[in-house]
């Protein structure tokens, strides 16, 4: 029997080695950490399918400036690490062009639009399809000004099919009494559910994958063997090595240093996240909440109020800086001037990020039997179950449902 392994145990990766197990293979699961303690222990909880527009676009570009000039703004650039990024960021500026966004658009929406054929299916295989919330997301406005400036987006989703209906104050109010009076209007995603415990779905998969007889490994991966031109084995740093005809890496921004062990470069960054999780808040949200022009997200998951978001450029390794969390917490009481933030938890994490926003969905273009999954950025949770159906698809050598051309390694 043909050996897998598969490289990172957060949500993407549990949810490979899940489905392929299912399938048949003998599937190993290889993590430096516990599984799902990276970026899917502390992510916001959201399928957000009408996130699929590329970040970079020309209206975003004249956003930046200011936000870089402002301390507490939605973006934070350390200083010392612009030498590192700048490649990056010139790959990012030339997503943007407007010839270039049209078609990310697409191939982000293409992915979007499966989300729910791959993830309920997924969910019901692993025992828990009450683990998703049967409410959407909310955008709120204090202003027409406000609202005018998310335009651009709000027709862009709806143009690729997702209904986004707007609600007057008092429907607004009906629905989530805690929301203060100085938001005057919202728009509600319905599809944009979330999940009631991000970090317990991970531990699920990786359980049920385990009861199916997959086996999981803790370790971190030093080299990946090859011999004429097809993956070998893969070695951990202490020694030890598993040899396999598969090796998938979805690593979340450390792929990059994996791919870099077999000479593939990815333009991957890390974009850090923070959030700040609230158990004893003393209000209750049936939806959750995103207020654009504060650029902060607050859901109901992990048994309290989770309030996360900023982007923050530092790479892997600099500390965090919990400022950014508490900033987002002020930011959530102008909305829900009641909440209460007590027996709390901050967190830091790192999103996977491509200058295009796409992910890759790939074989290597350089070894044989080397697959990639990664790049998620905000949307790992979202697209973890369809990233599984279609790596899967790769590996067992079936036609997958879409093309996967955008998501190719080799695109840049």
């Amino acid at each position: 029997m043909n050996r897998t392994v598969v490289v990172g145990a957060g949500i993407v990766g549990a949810a490979i080695a899940f489905e392929l197990q299912r399938r048949g293979r003998s599937v190993v699961l290889v993590d430096r950490d516990q599984p799902g303690r990276g970026a899917s222990f502390g992510n916001m909880a959201s399928i957000a399918v009408t996130e699929f527009m590329p970040i970079s676009r020309p209206t975003t570009w004249l956003k930046i400036p200011g936000w870089l000039a402002d301390p507490e703004g939605p973006i934070r650039l350390r200083p010392g690490y612009l030498p590192k990024l700048t490649p990056w960021l010139l790959r990012f500026l030339a997503a943007g062009r407007p010839s270039r966004v049209a078609k990310l658009e697409q191939a982000g929406a293409a992915l979007c639009r499966r989300v729910y054929d791959d993830l309920l299916p997924m969910l019901e295989a692993a025992g828990v399809p009450d683990v998703l919330s049967e409410e959407g997301c909310l955008s709120l406005y204090a202003s027409d000004a406000e609202f005018e400036s998310d335009r651009e987006h709000i027709d862009i989703i709806e143009k690729f099919g997702f209904h986004c209906p707007a609600l007057s104050r008092d429907e607004l109010q009906e629905r989530e009494p805690a929301i203060a009076p100085i938001i005057k209007k919202a728009i509600l995603f319905p599809q944009n559910k979330s999940i009631r415990d991000p970090y317990r779905l991970v531990l699920t998969l990786v359980e049920r994958f385990r009861e199916m007889g997959g086996v999981v490994e803790t370790g971190e991966v030093a080299a990946i063997d090859c011999q004429d031109g097809a993956v070998k084995s893969i070695a951990f740093s202490d020694g030890r090595r598993i040899a396999c005809q598969e090796a998938i890496l979805a690593a979340g921004a450390y792929t990059g240093r994996l791919s870099r062990l077999i000479g593939e470069n990815i333009p991957l960054e890390t974009e850090r996240g923070y959030h700040t999780q609230i158990m004893a808040p003393s209000i209750s949200l049936r939806h959750s909440l995103i207020w654009p022009a504060k650029a902060f997200m607050v859901t109901p998951t992990a048994g309290g109020i989770r309030i996360g978001g900023t982007v923050e450029m530092a790479g892997l390794d600099a500390a965090p800086d919990y400022r950014r969390a508490r900033v987002l917490v002020g930011r959530a009481k102008q909305a829900l001037p009641s909440l209460q933030v007590e027996q709390t938890s901050e967190w830091m994490g790192h999103r996977p990020a491509l200058p295009d926003t796409v992910p890759i969905i790939s074989c290597s273009a350089k070894v044989q039997g080397v697959f990639y999954a990664t790049g998620h950025g905000h949307l790992g949770l979202t697209y973890s179950a369809t990233t599984a159906r279609l790596i899967a698809d790769l590996v067992t050598g079936q036609t997958p449902p879409l093309d996967l051309t955008p998501y190719r390694v080799d695109r840049f």
